[in-house]
């Protein structure tokens, strides 16, 4: 594994989130903002610390960071430990309310704050960041605007919109030239783009992705390309699952060539096990469809040149 995604595994993963993940609970009665005590079984105790970076053994010499953390729980070894960590990217924990830090609630629902932001329209920072800094092309652009897909964020970012299988918005992406988020108090399900009823779904990790493989592939009609959002919630779970319960459906696995993007693929591998549907892996030459679509643009444009010198 090489250093970046060591130290992204650091940034997205914490202790407490692998504890949870295999089984412990938090003492609410003995723990602090700055040490959480986790629980298991009968007598075993972990004590995180630094923020979740880091732990220790109360009563054993045990401690260290998350890596360390995830060899004590039973990983065989470095390599072993970041092949289940990166399996928890995106796990969010369900951490007791005293820990969370507070922030005042927004004064709107999420409908009204998103239909408050205007559409993107040719000329405006976000159609320009959209356009020249993602590559992407004006009808696909017009079309997921038709379909409600995107809204202009602030200072030239994208909102891009999360929605159920009734259409009901449930929050949205946020990107832009030096933001990426999510809509605050809004739930990750899945980025839509395309017919509802397509019998091919192509799942990738960010919306500017789907629409970019949409572009690629110029806009498939028989395709509905969907985004996670860059994480892996339970409901996105379930929204795949209902999609896969359809029959008559295949899944391509269309996610980051990646290590994380490999764990994202597997999971939806076994999505479609489960159901009996089809599968497909479909692997970017780059490091996401976005990536692809700008190096095939440039070739197209260096083609153009050769012919008309």
């Amino acid at each position: 594994m090489e250093k970046n995604e060591i130290e992204n595994l650091r940034q997205k993963v914490t202790c407490a989130i692998v504890l949870e993940a295999a089984g412990w609970k938090v003492d609410l009665k003995e723990s602090t903002r700055r040490a959480v005590k986790f629980r298991r079984g009968d007598g075993e105790i972990i004590i995180v610390i630094h923020d979740g970076r880091g732990w220790f053994d109360p009563l054993s010499p045990k401690k260290g960071d998350i890596f360390d953390l995830a060899e004590h729980l039973g990983a065989d070894g470095f390599v072993a430990a970041c092949e289940q960590l990166a399996g928890l990217i995106g796990f969010v924990p369900s951490q007791p309310a005293w820990i969370r830090p507070q922030r005042p609630a927004p004064a709107i629902s999420i409908s009204e704050r998103w239909q408050r932001r205007p559409r993107p329209r040719p000329g405006s920072t976000t159609w320009r960041y959209l356009t020249a800094e993602r590559a992407l092309p004006d009808d696909v652009l017009r079309r997921a605007i038709a379909l409600d897909c995107l809204r202009e964020g602030p200072h030239g970012s994208m909102w891009a919109a999360h929605r159920s299988a009734s259409g009901a918005l449930t929050g949205w992406e946020e990107r832009g030239p030096t933001w990426r988020g999510f809509a605050t108090d809004g739930a990750k399900e899945l980025f839509r783009f395309g017919p509802a009823s397509a019998e091919r779904i192509c799942v990738t990790e960010a919306a500017i992705d789907a629409m970019s493989l949409a572009t690629i592939e110029v806009q498939r009609s028989d395709t509905l390309y969907v985004s996670t959002g860059g994480g892996w919630s339970s409901v996105t779970d379930e929204a795949l699952r209902r999609i896969g319960a359809r029959g008559h459906t295949r899944l391509v696995a269309a996610t980051d060539n990646n290590r994380q993007g490999d764990l994202y693929a597997e999971r939806i591998q076994a999505i479609a096990a489960e159901a009996g549907v089809g599968y497909v892996r479909s692997r970017p030459r780059g490091d996401d469809w976005n990536e692809d679509l700008k190096a095939l643009l440039a070739r197209f444009s260096d083609r153009r040149l050769v012919a008309h010198a």
